[in-house]
Formats: structure tokens, C-alpha cells, sequence
């Protein structure tokens, strides 16, 4: 209780002196933290803002849930020694989650020059307010005084720091603890690929043709220890985004991580803010925080690991498609060989109403593959159905149905028989 109440005096005090001194201005190069956010993958290259003298922009992001969702699973028991059966799913009930909060600082230093800082302020994996990770953007080079840098300024975009990798283009629309203004569901991807590690990225754009390059410590933390262990990871993108005509607007990217080697590699394990689904196919000894992943797989290639993806964009008027096909190939330390799991997601919304303030959604995800150790192959499918409206721009209002099936695991395999369906309720809030 006291950890909420600083929290909230906290925000109280960054609001009332950020609305004092008019500080909660747009900035350049910069995503909205609300409706105006939605469908925006990179930041572009259009310099709509002016820049004025450096500007600290302090927003947030707010997230509650209401969960209805039962599970079940028809795996022979696996009593420990205290003779707890490890296959006996916990009881689930109707309620509320944990509430989870961003403090979001974009820091206009200079012409083309941003700095932004995300803070967990509360988050499912962790009690205490923790550093999601920062970069600095740099999308002019004026402030260096080099003379013409329109070769530059045109076209090229460089972010450093530790901050979200950009891999694929579905980290744009998931949803990241206390922010989920920019995913139409409650739930992410069953694969859920998001990590930050500290590096660089060049990004490069000119008439709607993109492409990235970038290299990071290829870890969740970095370090310096067992040096044997620890490989750079490599990452690129290229793809095609236009608006065509006032109603057609079409986007196609591919993109590539890969790294020999890893004291542990997290970009199937990044995100330490924890699922939607609290508590589906957890056994009894389960807690929130300990088992904050659940709903989701992992298919623990924390060694080496390459993983590709696929991700078209059209937008035709309301009606938006977007698909994500995946495949991931690598393995942990401790394997002889690779492993190649695949995802398949595609995720098809209409928006309609004034400013496109309702939506409706429907999304299907599979994922397949070998598990480590015995190596038998698995799948698990999920169906997402719901809609959303934004009440405000800054405030959005979500409704889903969701459907989970865990396919082919063996007996004595908790996930044997697995499934879990129900619905979630979702209030968001983004300034």
C-alpha cells in the first residue's frame, strides 16, 4: 500500500509541474502516447515539430484488468516429495489484476536530438519501480555544427542506448505493462518477441523505402563476466511502408536477429513486466509474480539463436490486417543441436465511429515445435475476439474473448490436454 501511495503522489506531483510550466508538448520525432500512436511502427522523418529550446515531456501509461478465465488439463499426476501434484492446475476465480504503470521522459535536447527514459512504476514481475530502459534518438545533425548534413538529416535516423531492440514490427502494437494504448487486445503474441539490450541501430528512410542495421551486447542486462559465453547479436530490417491513396496504406517488412553465442539470450524472455493471463496452467504452488509468464511460450533458445519474420501492413479505410510469420532457430547451452519453432499470427480490426473510436478485433496465433530435452513435437493455437472504444483519445476501453489449446504434449506434461478460455476486460489510460 505504501509503494501505490508514493506512486500516486508521485504522478500527482509530475502532473500539476508539467501542466505548470506547460511541459506536456509534442515533441519531434516522436510517438503520441495515445490514439494518435495507433498504427505507428518508426518514427518518420517529418520534422512537424519546432524546436524551441530543450523541452522534458513527462507522460504516463495506466493499466487494469478484470479477468474471467477458466483452465484445465488432463495430465497424469506428478506428486513432489512433499506430495503436491506439480500437474494440478490452480483454482481461478472473477477479478481484478495487479493495476501496472509507466512513467514515460522524452527529453528534447536539441534540434533532432531526443532523449526517452520508461519506468515500471508497477509491474507483475516486479514490487518495485524498475528502468524499462532509455536511448538518445538523433535525427538531425545540426547541433554538431558540421556544416550540411541534409545527407543526414533526410533520410537517417541513430538511436543508442539501452533500449527495445528492433526486431519485426509486432513490438509496435503489443502491449508493454502499464502501456497497452497501441494493441486492439488484451493478450500479446503467444511467442512473444521483446527484449532491451544495450546497442545501436541505424535506420534509414526514403519514399517509403526503410531499412535498419544494428548490433547490441545481445543480452537482457550485458556484463563483462565469462567472456567465452558472450557474443555481439545482429539485427536488420527492410521493407516498404506508403500511404498510396487517402484510403490505402500498405507496409511490408522482414527482419533478422542472430547471435553465435549467449551467456543467456532473452528475446523470447524479455519482457519482465509479465502476461495478461494471470495464472492460467499454473499449478497450485504458483504465484503472480513467480510465474509471471503464463499464457505465453518460450522456447528457451537462450544460446545461439537466429529468428526471422514476415510482418505485412494494409489498411484499406477501417479495415486494418496485420500478420506475423516466424520462425525461430537456435538452442540453450546445454543441447547438441537446433531447434526451429514457427509462429504463425495474423490479426485482422475494422475501426469505425468519428475518429475511429470503435473497433472491433479478431486474431489467430500458432505456434509449433520441438520442446527441449525430449524433443516432441507440440503446437499451441489461441483465438482473440473483442473490440475496444476510446472513450478519448487518452483513454481506450477493451473487451476480449480468448480461446487457448495446448496440442500433442506428453502425459506427465503439465500443458497435457491444456486449455484455457474466458474473458478479459481492459481499461487503459495514455498521456
Amino acid at each position: 500500500m505504501k509503494k501505490y501511495f508514493i506512486t500516486a503522489i508521485a504522478f500527482a506531483g509530475i502532473a500539476m509541474s508539467s501542466f505548470a510550466q506547460g511541459l506536456q508538448r509534442d515533441q519531434q520525432f516522436w510517438r503520441a502516447p495515445d490514439q494518435r500512436g495507433i498504427n505507428v511502427f518508426e518514427t518518420g522523418k517529418e520534422d512537424s515539430v519546432a524546436f524551441d529550446g530543450m523541452r522534458v515531456r513527462v507522460g504516463g501509461h495506466f493499466a487494469q484488468q478484470w479477468q474471467n478465465l477458466s483452465h484445465s488439463n488432463t495430465a497424469s499426476p506428478a506428486p513432489n516429495a512433499n506430495g503436491v501434484n506439480l500437474n494440478q492446475l490452480i483454482e481461478l476465480g472473477a477479478g481484478t489484476n495487479l493495476a501496472t504503470a509507466n512513467l514515460n521522459i522524452d527529453v528534447a535536447l536539441a534540434d533532432g536530438l531526443r532523449l526517452n527514459l520508461v519506468t515500471y512504476l508497477s509491474s507483475r514481475h516486479h514490487p518495485e519501480s524498475w528502468v524499462k530502459g532509455g536511448y538518445l534518438q538523433v535525427d538531425k545533425l545540426g547541433f554538431l555544427n558540421l556544416g550540411n548534413t541534409d545527407w543526414f538529416d533526410k533520410y537517417l535516423t541513430v538511436r543508442v542506448g539501452h533500449m527495445e531492440i528492433n526486431y519485426g514490427d509486432a513490438h509496435f502494437r503489443r502491449s508493454d505493462n502499464g502501456n497497452a494504448m497501441y494493441n486492439p487486445f488484451v493478450g500479446n503474441y503467444i511467442m512473444d518477441a521483446f527484449t532491451t539490450e544495450v546497442g545501436g541501430e541505424v535506420f534509414f528512410q526514403s519514399k517509403g523505402f526503410l531499412a535498419l542495421v544494428g548490433v547490441t551486447g545481445g543480452e537482457i542486462q550485458g556484463g563483462v563476466t565469462n567472456p567465452n559465453f558472450r557474443k555481439p547479436s545482429f539485427l536488420g530490417k527492410f521493407g516498404y511502408d506508403k500511404q498510396l491513396s487517402d484510403d490505402l496504406r500498405v507496409r511490408a517488412t522482414g527482419s533478422i536477429y542472430t547471435t553465435s553465442g549467449s551467456n543467456r539470450n532473452t528475446l523470447w524472455g524479455g519482457d519482465r513486466a509479465g502476461s495478461r493471463y494471470y495464472l492460467v496452467m499454473e499449478n497450485t504452488l504458483a504465484t503472480t509474480a513467480g510465474n509471471f509468464t503464463s499464457g505465453r511460450f518460450n522456447p528457451g533458445q537462450t544460446d545461439n539463436i537466429t529468428a526471422m519474420v514476415f510482418n505485412p501492413f494494409v489498411k484499406f479505410k477501417g479495415l486494418e490486417f496485420f500478420g506475423n510469420f516466424e520462425r525461430s532457430t537456435g538452442k540453450a547451452r546445454n543441447e547438441a543441436d537446433d531447434r526451429t519453432w514457427n509462429q504463425t499470427g495474423a490479426d485482422l480490426v475494422y475501426r469505425f465511429g468519428t475518429a475511429e473510436k470503435f473497433y472491433l478485433a479478431g486474431r489467430y496465433n500458432k505456434v509449433s515445435g520441438p520442446l527441449a530435452g525430449s524433443g516432441v513435437e507440440v503446437n499451441i493455437d489461441r483465438v482473440q475476439v473483442g473490440g475496444g472504444w476510446f472513450v478519448t483519445k487518452n483513454v481506450l476501453a477493451k473487451l476480449e474473448y480468448v480461446s487457448q489449446n495446448y496440442n500433442n504434449f506428453a502425459a506427465n506434461d503439465r500443458f497435457n490436454g491444456g486449455k484455457f478460455n474466458g474473458l478479459m476486460i481492459e481499461g487503459v489510460i495514455g498521456f
